[in-house]
């Protein structure tokens, strides 16, 4: 079961299902079946039979969330905990899909799954809250928190910057966050690779089962739109500014760097340079993207 199902990861692990052809894959999304709705959800559950659930879905509209903190806290925590609760009920294995978000973004060296969390924002808070009613709900699942993430599928950094570089001679962008970006195709292989060592991890506490996955490499948003420009040789000019040039509703990290120390030697899951993954992405996109 995967839910958020038309979402950028959603997507792409529908592209990727074909390479699995040992597992059946069951899509939701809003069309068929609110998260939210306790009920309709118990009976998803009591109507399907289903060994996993990848949960991709999630309320993302990060300054939004500042206005609305209900909306945002029923989806990321409150659903959140009904999904954990009913995975637990009927021995589902639960992947959940949090954010980097959860840190407050003053560090200045790769955040570990130990590292204290302290999130800055409501959408920040509301994942954390969803993580928490993860682990006490159904404490078998994995959380996954990942940062930066962008494809070929609905609206992302990468699309937006190739939009802009089409219309304007010149765009500005922030140099003073930092994090990982990371390609959503490269995310779904990996869920699909700690779902078929999931066995493995049943031995270890709740508190061992968070991983972080980006892709490798520290950049800022300036340094990406820059691959971009380069990679799509487009010749829009792009320029460095500070964050305080775009002010927004909800405060951003300002160091987003996960590490992905654990999940590539506890699991064996190679994680790509993000300059190949942004070029396979780029490649994967129509020309009129």
């Amino acid at each position: 079961m995967v839910t958020g199902a038309n979402g950028q990861l959603g997507k792409a692990l529908q592209a990727i299902a074909g390479n699995y052809p040992q597992y059946e894959f069951l899509y939701t999304d809003i069309d068929n079946l609110l998260i939210d709705d306790a009920v309709a959800l118990t009976r998803y559950f009591d109507e399907h039979e289903f060994q996993f659930c990848i949960n991709c879905a999630a309320y993302t509209a990060v300054d939004k969330a500042e206005s609305e903190p209900e909306q945002a806290f029923l989806l990321n925590a409150t659903a959140v905990g009904n999904l954990a609760t009913n995975c637990n009920r009927k021995k589902v294995q639960l992947i959940h899909i949090s954010t980097d978000y959860v840190f407050d973004g003053n560090g200045t060296i790769p955040y570990p799954e130990s590292a204290t969390t302290h999130p800055t924002s409501v959408y920040g808070a509301s994942k954390l809250k969803g993580e928490i009613l993860v682990q006490e709900s159904a404490p078998d699942s994995i959380i996954i928190r990942t940062a930066w993430l962008y494809s070929e599928f609905g609206n992302n950094f990468v699309k937006t910057m190739l939009r802009l570089m089409k219309e304007k001679e010149s765009i500005n962008v922030v140099n003073d966050q930092i994090g990982s970006p990371t390609y959503a195709g490269d995310l779904a292989e990996a869920i699909m690779q700690m779902l078929q060592r999931s066995n493995a991890l049943y031995q270890e506490p709740s508190a061992n089962k968070i991983f972080h996955y980006c892709n490798s490499g520290i950049i800022s948003w300036y340094d990406f739109a820059v691959a971009i420009q380069q990679h799509s040789k487009s010749n829009c000019q792009v320029n460095p500014v500070p964050s305080s040039a775009y002010p927004t509703a909800a405060k951003r990290p300002a160091y987003s760097v996960l590490d992905t120390k654990k999940i590539r030697e506890t699991l064996s899951i190679p994680i790509p340079q993000w300059e190949g993954s942004l070029e396979k992405c780029l490649q994967r996109l129509p020309a009129s993207a």
